[in-house]
């Protein structure tokens, strides 16, 4: 029997058609993008043609993006841009409490050389309160740094009215898409974001690449230096067979998001609402309506949830929280939600993607029911 993939917020499997549109720049198209001869003018119009694919989805011109590593990476520039171009007017970042450590790592390796940062609660649902950040703001605020979508529970943020606000006060806006890019629609003037971060792995294309979104007249100190590639924004000579793969796979999601997210929140459903069904004390995690169409994070209570993700033979998923003797620890995401232990305890993050089907979901409930049926329950003490 197949293995059952339910992990594709972790990483996405390359898309055919990606792998397709790559395959040109392996094989024969080898050509430095910054040369001058037929064989770079061959790669630039591909990076050209990436870089196009990529701004169409987000709604912005091809001009203010600049390719990147990967979602982590664009999270770096921004942040640490912003702050090394702007100390001048204060040192102060306002993020949430349930970030990537893309961003939270950032921000405390910030903290170590005297900049400040605010880390706003969210409620029950892991929701930021635009009120919150707007108390927040101090005339040393020079950014606000809140995800679009969360990784682990899907919740989405109102960026669109945090940026508002910070806006009227003068301050910057950076979103961490990389989770909300491919299911939900993510236009760079509908959030009113200054800068925004596309990871490729999490949209069916390649490790390795991404992209920064940088709204024009926003100044960044460099964060990698070297020749002048990317309009003298990102030194490092242009890959451009991950570039390819990018924008094809930025493509896609412009043709295709409606049939997408339908397909992904109809097997979000039928397997969240098959759990439920199952007889086991359970809930859902994050925002009852405002959260990403693939993601069901959903604690059964009183049990472990790596002991459960050990006894499933096929299923691929990730867990909310660590057992360790007789102690748990909970992911920052379920403790700033403050998800009772017994539930967070026993949380699984199952993410359905473009290519999960009807019996896949059908076959994991059932392992997971089986394997939960089977297993004792557990009283653990909260770290």
């Amino acid at each position: 029997m197949d293995g059952i993939y339910l992990d594709y917020n972790a990483t996405t499997p390359i898309d055919p058609a990606v792998a397709a549109a790559m395959l040109p720049y392996v094989h024969g198209l080898f050509g430095n993008p910054s040369s001058g001869h037929a064989f770079g003018l061959a790669a630039r119009e591909g990076v050209d043609l990436a870089r196009q694919q990529v701004a169409a989805m987000l709604g912005c011109s091809a001009d203010d993006l600049i390719f990147i590593s990967g979602g982590t990476e664009a999270n770096n520039h921004a942040i640490k841009g912003v702050i090394g171009s702007h100390r001048h007017r204060g040192n102060h970042i306002i993020t949430s409490a349930v970030e990537h450590p893309a961003v939270t790592e950032v921000c405390r390796f910030l903290e170590g050389q005297g900049v400040r940062t605010t880390y706003l609660p969210v409620d029950e649902y892991g929701m930021v309160d635009p009120r919150q950040v707007e108390d927040a703001i101090t005339p040393e605020t020079v950014l606000v740094t809140i995800m679009h979508a969360n990784n682990e529970v899907g919740s989405i943020q109102p960026i669109a009215e945090i940026a508002e606000i910070a806006h009227r006060h003068g301050v910057l806006v950076h979103s961490d898409c990389a989770q909300s890019v491919g299911k939900i629609p993510v236009k760079v003037d509908d959030l009113g974001v200054d800068l925004l971060s596309v990871a490729g792995h999490k949209l069916y294309a390649p490790k390795g690449i991404g992209a920064l979104y940088i709204r024009p007249g926003v100044q960044l100190e460099k964060f990698m230096h070297g020749a002048n590639h990317e309009g003298n924004r990102r030194a490092g000579t242009e890959n451009i067979i991950l570039m390819a793969g990018l924008g094809k796979a930025c493509e896609l999601i412009e043709r295709n998001l409606a049939e997408y997210a339908g397909h992904m929140a109809a097997m979000r459903d039928r397997l969240e609402q098959g759990l439920l069904a199952s007889g086991h004390d359970a809930r859902v995690n994050g925002h009852p309506t405002e959260r990403l169409p693939n993601t069901c994070s959903i604690g059964l209570r009183g049990f472990e949830a790596d002991g459960i993700l050990a006894g499933l033979p096929t299923v691929a998923a990730s867990a909310g929280a660590a057992c360790h003797s007789d102690q748990v620890e909970l992911s920052h995401v379920l403790e700033a939600m403050r998800v009772p232990t017994e539930y967070a305890m026993g949380t699984l993050r199952l993410t359905v993607g473009r290519y999960t089907t009807e019996d896949e979901v059908d076959r994991a409930i059932a392992e997971i029911t089986d394997v939960v049926a089977r297993l004792s329950p557990v009283q653990i003490a909260a770290n």
